[in-house]
């Protein structure tokens, strides 16, 4: 499942510095507000094209690596206002396709208070939810309002349940619903016309035989006749049960479970001691009833314009709450917190500062305020910045060389690079996933990484020793990872895949392959 709360366009200049196709100046040449002299014929407003473009242009890209991105099963969420509402919607249609679409959800985000503006009072957001393929999306099933919940006021020995209406009204003639019901005295009744009975007979039957039909007494029914057409002495319910207390998913999100825009921001301030660090946040509580709606327990979640992580405290709480194992990718450009903020008094002067700690804040409350049902839940994440290659440029024509670069053909590692950024380098290039558990342990003064417990043993310290390798080599591992400066010649550097063919029983193309030395 992915998530996204992208930033509304505004019309202010945004952080996502993509290479556009054509400047401003060449577009409003195109656009024909300017003349050949740039003379403008009219004003910049938001009806010409460049004040949208940009911003689809920054959706779009991100869509379509969104998209590859989704298992067969997948759904992706988009929260949205009314600025860019259309061309969102244009814009999903042409990546996941129209039939793809599941439904557009309204949140009720704002109460009217506050500035009374000119026109309408803006109270509501949407969410379009789309499937990468929607034949693979199961049944969706949400929890019931608890106004819904009021409704099961009635128990048995197959625990809550509520009385629906047998009859209906509907103008339908279809005599396979207009059957004679004997009632419990043994009077005959009918539905009247424009009424019908929601089972043909032999379904009903199966419901009397299994006990699911209710019959009450009353003076004169307004939707039954008996055989004499007078108004019958009964009414008839079937029961529908609690069960999991799930419905059908509203497109209208219940108010009642989902809070507003200024919950939101109380979620982040109670954790950082009234601080308003972050405005304008999404509340946990929509991010736990879409994850309920979209997401299994073992879902891998993610959110790429994830702000302060809402989404991460929210996997953390669900989780915490239905015992699921789900996982969270949050990602966020590391854009500075304005100067005069709460968040940078506070010391927080990125973003992503912001939500580091908020995740940390908020597994720690998550855990105290349920200590008997959150020992085994995971609180822990990873935090990596992109950044360029690990290696230093080599590639380099013979007359751009001079004597003082020779030394990059002995050492091409990049000098601010430390032994994690070249595991987790490595570990990106071999398609070991990133949140494997890690451990570390010193032999011969060298630190020695063992990954998930042998998918991937690495050493970058120097020099080797042979007590090194054969601590690797008990972990029986499936990769292995050196540093070149590792080995003090090339004899020993060679001598290494000797060691471990023997050590390991490997054929020389094993060890070649599961050997690497950068």
């Amino acid at each position: 499942m992915i998530y996204i709360d992208p930033p509304y366009n505004t019309g202010n200049d945004f952080v996502y510095n993509d290479d556009f196709a054509r400047t401003a100046a060449e577009e409003d040449l195109e656009a024909g507000n300017v003349d050949e002299l740039g003379l403008r014929y009219r004003k910049n407003t938001d009806s010409n094209g460049k004040f949208h473009s940009d911003w689809c242009s920054m959706i779009y890209s991100r869509l379509l690596v969104a998209r590859s991105l989704l298992s067969e099963d997948g759904v992706i969420l988009i929260s949205i206002d009314d600025s860019e509402e259309t061309n969102m919607q244009y814009i999903c249609k042409e990546i996941f396709g129209e039939n793809n679409r599941i439904a557009t959800f309204i949140w009720n985000c704002s109460t009217a208070g506050g500035i009374r503006p000119k026109y309408a009072s803006k109270t509501h957001e949407y969410i379009f939810a789309y499937a990468k393929n929607i034949d693979s999306i199961s049944t969706l099933w949400a929890p019931l309002s608890a106004d819904a919940k009021k409704m099961y006021n009635e128990k048995d020995e197959c625990g809550l349940y509520r009385n629906k209406e047998f009859v209906f009204k509907n103008a339908s003639t279809n005599v396979n619903q207009k059957y004679g019901i004997t009632c419990p005295d043994g009077e005959i009744v009918y539905p009247k016309d424009g009424y019908i009975y929601r089972f043909v007979r032999e379904t009903f039957d199966v419901a009397l035989k299994d006990n699911l039909v209710v019959f009450k007494k009353t003076d004169a029914s307004s939707t039954l006749l008996t055989d004499d057409c007078k108004p019958a002495k009964w009414n008839i319910f079937i029961k529908k049960y609690f069960g999991e207390g799930l419905g059908c998913p509203a497109t209208i999100l219940p108010k009642d479970s989902i809070s507003m825009y200024n919950k939101g921001t109380q979620d982040v301030q109670l954790l950082f001691n009234g601080n308003r660090v972050f405005e304008n946040v999404k509340p946990v509580t929509l991010i736990k009833y879409l994850l309920f709606v979209f997401s299994d327990s073992s879902s891998l979640i993610l959110d790429f314009f994830s702000g302060s992580s809402t989404t991460a405290q929210a996997v953390m709480q669900f989780n915490a709450e239905d015992g699921g194992k789900r996982k969270f990718i949050m990602v966020q450009l590391p854009e500075e917190t304005p100067e005069d903020s709460e968040a940078r008094k506070a010391g927080y002067k990125t973003i992503p500062e912001i939500a580091k700690e908020r995740i940390r804040r908020a597994g720690k409350k998550i855990k105290e305020e349920n200590p008997l049902t959150t020992q085994d839940l995971d609180i822990g994440f990873r935090v990596f910045r992109l950044d360029e290659s690990n290696y230093l440029e080599v590639k380099k024509s013979p007359k751009e060389y001079d004597q003082d670069m020779l030394g990059l053909f002995v050492d091409n590692i990049k000098a601010d690079r430390t032994d994690l950024d070249l595991l987790f380098g490595s570990m990106l290039a071999w398609g070991v996933q990133l949140d494997m558990p890690m451990t570390t342990e010193e032999v011969d003064g060298c630190t020695v990484y063992t990954v998930n417990e042998g998918d991937l043993v690495a050493c970058f310290s120097e020099p080797i020793t042979d007590k090194v390798i054969q601590t690797m080599a008990d972990k029986m591992p499936l990769r292995i990872l050196f540093r070149d400066s590792c080995f003090t010649d090339d004899a020993q550097k060679i001598n290494i895949y000797e060691q471990f063919k023997q050590l390991l029983d490997w054929a020389d193309d094993e060890a070649f392959k599961n050997i690497k030395v950068i």
